[in-house]
């Protein structure tokens, strides 16, 4: 709701102003920009990364440029670009691993290779952030970390080590460093691999609750995998929880909350009053009549059963008709 309600004020400027360019930015490129993040694909005319640090060297050549990053260690790595390339570097800049060469969105993936997953994070979110404010949409920078977090949720297992993992198998992020970190403490091999990125369509239907799953997309062939491989859902999500009715996992619905006992041995029951106990006084005249430390009028304790529910529950013991 946060994400689709300025989105939707994208897709109606985009209406009303024809596509015009505002302040520099085609508005057309909005929204699109915004599916081509969120989905982790590769952008069109994406920036060349360099995957060193070090020193840039760039040579005129014939056929174009080459740009070469020589790093400290004496380690090289060129890239041939065309003479007409808008380049984000000069010859002899110092740059770190990660930085663009060349001018143009960066490959999400190609990032997270080179810089990690906060690096990752963080550019995913200024560049979504980006779209929207070029239009002043604000929206809070959680609702789509949130999003961000789930596309960056699983890791692909390279070497299983000793645990039951497979290769290319992809686990959660959760799952995987539980699993290591058992191996590690009984003195076993860990596993190891890398974070994955995923475009929020493919990230929904790998999720581990199947009911969830089949609520996005793809209900049939989702269930089908679920009843051949005999899977369960252990609802720990919100969807699936929601599905069958029960209690979110948050707040009150939460099993560590639910479970707390309550025991107060020095608590004393609230007083009050009702006109269903003692006489027909008026509230106001009783109350200020009434002295606390002497008086002995009738009053209600809150936390024992009404009458009628004592009456109800004797008469349904006898058989007899209740009382009114």
């Amino acid at each position: 709701q946060s994400i689709g309600e300025p989105g939707t004020q994208l897709t109606m400027r985009t209406f009303h102003q024809g596509g015009v360019a505002s302040e520099g930015v085609d508005i057309t490129a909005g929204l699109p920009r915004v599916v081509e993040l969120f989905e982790a694909r590769v952008p069109k005319g994406a920036a060349i990364l360099s995957k060193l640090s070090g020193v840039v060297r760039i040579t005129e050549e014939d056929h174009g440029r080459t740009i070469t990053v020589v790093a400290d260690d004496g380690t090289e790595e060129s890239h041939t670009v065309s003479s007409r390339a808008h380049l984000e570097v000069r010859d002899g800049q110092e740059i770190i691993a990660g930085d663009a060469l060349l001018e143009g969105p960066k490959d999400p993936k190609q990032l997270l290779e080179i810089k990690g997953i906060r690096i990752t994070q963080q550019y995913l979110v200024d560049e979504v952030q980006k779209v929207y404010r070029a239009q002043g949409v604000s929206i809070h920078d959680k609702h789509i970390e949130l999003i961000v977090r789930q596309m960056l949720k699983r890791v692909s297992v390279a070497e299983p080590g000793d645990s039951t993992f497979l290769p290319g198998e992809r686990v959660e992020a959760r799952t995987y460093g539980l699993v290591n970190r058992e191996l590690v403490e009984t003195g076993k091999r860990p596993a190891e691999g890398r974070p994955e990125l995923m475009g929020i369509t493919k990230a929904s239907l790998a999720t581990e609750s199947w009911l969830s799953a089949a609520s996005f997309q793809e209900t049939t062939r989702v269930l089908t995998e679920a009843a051949i491989e005999g899977k369960s859902d252990k609802l720990h999500g919100l969807k699936e929880n929601i599905i069958i009715g029960k209690l979110i996992p948050a707040g009150t619905g939460m099993t560590t909350y639910r479970e707390v006992g309550i025991d107060a041995p020095d608590a004393e029951p609230m007083l009050g009053w009702s006109s269903d106990f003692g006489d027909d006084a008026d509230l106001a005249a009783w109350l200020a009549d009434r002295d606390p430390t002497t008086s002995t009028d009738t009053v209600f304790d809150w936390n024992a059963p009404a009458p009628s529910y004592e009456n109800g529950a004797a008469a349904e013991a006898t058989g007899e008709e209740p009382a009114v």
